[in-house]
C-alpha cells in the first residue's frame, strides 16, 4: 500500500479519508471530482450526510446555531487550551471514564505524543500494531521519521491480533497498539472476550496497550458494553471528533493524569498548541451531543442496509461480491466488486445524477487480489436510517443496471 494525501473529493467521502491505495487526481480529472461531488450533493437520497458536505456559509450557520447549546458564548474566547477546549477535555475524560484527556489537533499527533511517551516510560521505543493500522497506511512513516518509534506486526490477517499471536511474537515491544475498529480491513472488530484476551497477553509480556479509538464511539453496540467499560482495558485511548461526530476537526487522547501531562509537553513541542481551538471544541461537543446518542440506530441499520445490499447483488446474477464484514460491526463496512473502479464509480455518480439516489460513492482498486476488483465504503448515518430494505434492493438493481451498460458498450 502506498501512502497519499487526501483530496477535497474524499472530504464528503464516507469515512473523511483518503484509501492508503486510491489515485491522486490532478490536472482534467478535477472537472470529473467536481462533477461527483456535485451529484453527492443534488442527491435526494443518501445513506449518509456529513456536515463535511455543506457547503462553507452553511457549516459557518450550524456552528453559530448550535454553539449556545453547548457552552457558554458570554465567556472569553480560548487561549491554548482553556475555555472550552478544557470543557471539552474534561467530557471527554469523563465520558470514557479516564482520569484526564488532552485536545490534539489531529488524531496523527495525539498517537505520536501517547506511543512517545510510552516509549519512554517502558524503556522500549517498539510498537506492535497491525500492518493496515492508521499508522502504517495513512501517516508516511511518521512513527519511525518523527519519533523514532519502531513498528512490528504481530499478524497480517485482516483483523486484529489474537491472543496466541501476541503471547508468541517472537520479539519484545513496550506497547500494544490496536486499531478499534480496523477500518481497512473493513471496520472489523474482536469479540469482547478476544478483546480481553489479547489485552491481557500484553500484560503478560509486560507491555502496555494503547487504542486507536478514531472510531470508538461506534463499538459499544458490538461489544455490548459501555465506552468507560471498553476504555478501562487499554492504559490510553485517543478518539477523533470529525470521523463519526462531525467536527470541524480534532481528537483526544485520554489516559493517565501523569500521561496527560506528559503528552501536553509533547503537544506543544510537536506544534499542537495552537492559539485558538474553539470552533473545533464547540463542534465536537455539538457531535457528541448529537450524534453520540444516534449511533446505536446507526449500527443496526447499517446491518439492514449491508444485507439488503448481499441480497441486492444476488438477485441481479452479479457473481462473485463481498459485503466486508457481514454483517457490520459498526455503522460503516466495505463493499467489493469484480468490476474496475472506474466503472463503478460512474455508475454511482450517474445513478446519483439521473435518479437523486446515491447508495454507492466512490470505488478504489483493490490493493490484492485480481486485477479489476474495486471496493468502496459505506457509512450509514441519519439518512440511512429513512431506507427499507426493499429501498436498497432497488438501487442496487438500478446501480448494477448502469455497470452491465458500461460494461457491454466497453
Amino acid at each position: 500500500m502506498t501512502d497519499i494525501t487526501g483530496t477535497e473529493e474524499h472530504l464528503l467521502d464516507s469515512t473523511g479519508e483518503q484509501p492508503a491505495d486510491a489515485p491522486v487526481e490532478h490536472g482534467t480529472q478535477d472537472a470529473q471530482r467536481l462533477r461527483r461531488i456535485a451529484a453527492w450533493r443534488a442527491a435526494g437520497r443518501v445513506l449518509n450526510r456529513t456536515p463535511m458536505e455543506l457547503p462553507l456559509r452553511e457549516r459557518l450557520a450550524d456552528l453559530a446555531a448550535g454553539a449556545d447549546s453547548v457552552t457558554d458564548l458570554g465567556r472569553p474566547t480560548d487561549i491554548y487550551g482553556d475555555g472550552v477546549v478544557a470543557e471539552l477535555e474534561e467530557r471527554v475524560a469523563g465520558l470514557l471514564g479516564m482520569e484526564a484527556a488532552a485536545f490534539f489537533p489531529t488524531g496523527t499527533m495525539a498517537q505520536q505524543v501517547a506511543l512517545r511517551c510510552w516509549a519512554g516510560r517502558t524503556g522500549n521505543s517498539t510498537v506492535a500494531l497491525h500492518p493496515l493500522g492508521h499508522p502504517e497506511v495513512h501517516e508516511r512513516g511518521a512513527l519511525g521519521t518523527v519519533s523514532g518509534l519502531r513498528t512490528v506486526h504481530p499478524t497480517d490477517e485482516p483483523r486484529l491480533p489474537t491472543a496466541s499471536e501476541i503471547r508468541d511474537f517472537d520479539e519484545p515491544f513496550g506497547t500494544l497498539m490496536l486499531e478499534l475498529p480496523l477500518r481497512d480491513a473493513g471496520f472489523v472488530l474482536p469479540t469482547w472476550q478476544e478483546l480481553e484476551d489479547v489485552v491481557e497477553a500484553a500484560r503478560e509480556r509486560d507491555a502496555v496497550v494503547h487504542f486507536d479509538g478514531a472510531r470508538l464511539w461506534e463499538c459499544a453496540p458490538h461489544f455490548g458494553r459501555e465506552l468507560p467499560e471498553i476504555a478501562a482495558l487499554a492504559d490510553s485511548v485517543y478518539v477523533s471528533f470529525y470521523k463519526t461526530l462531525g467536527g470541524l476537526s480534532g481528537a483526544a487522547l485520554a489516559g493517565p493524569r501523569t500521561l496527560i501531562d506528559e503528552a501536553r509537553v509533547w503537544r506543544h513541542r510537536y506544534g499542537g498548541q495552537l492559539f485558538h481551538q474553539f470552533p473545533a471544541a464547540i463542534t465536537a461537543l455539538m457531535g457528541l451531543d448529537r450524534e453520540l446518542p444516534r449511533l446505536p440506530s446507526y449500527v443496526a441499520q447499517a446491518k439492514v442496509i449491508a444485507g439488503a445490499v448481499a441480497e441486492g447483488f444476488a438477485a441481479c446474477g452479479t457473481g462473485w461480491f463481498r459485503v466486508q464484514p457481514e454483517p457490520p460491526h459498526t455503522h460503516q463496512f466495505q463493499v467489493w466488486l469484480p468490476y474496475p473502479a472506474d466503472v463503478l464509480s460512474e455508475a454511482a455518480v450517474r445513478q446519483a445524477e439521473e435518479t437523486g439516489v446515491c447508495l454507492f460513492r466512490r470505488w478504489f482498486p483493490a490493493s490484492a487480489g485480481p486485477p479489476g476488483t474495486a471496493f468502496t465504503e459505506m457509512t450509514v448515518g441519519r439518512e440511512g436510517l429513512e431506507w427499507t430494505a426493499a429501498d436498497v434492493r432497488e438501487a442496487v438493481r438500478a446501480f448494477m443496471e448502469r455497470v452491465d451498460g458500461a460494461t457491454t458498450a466497453r
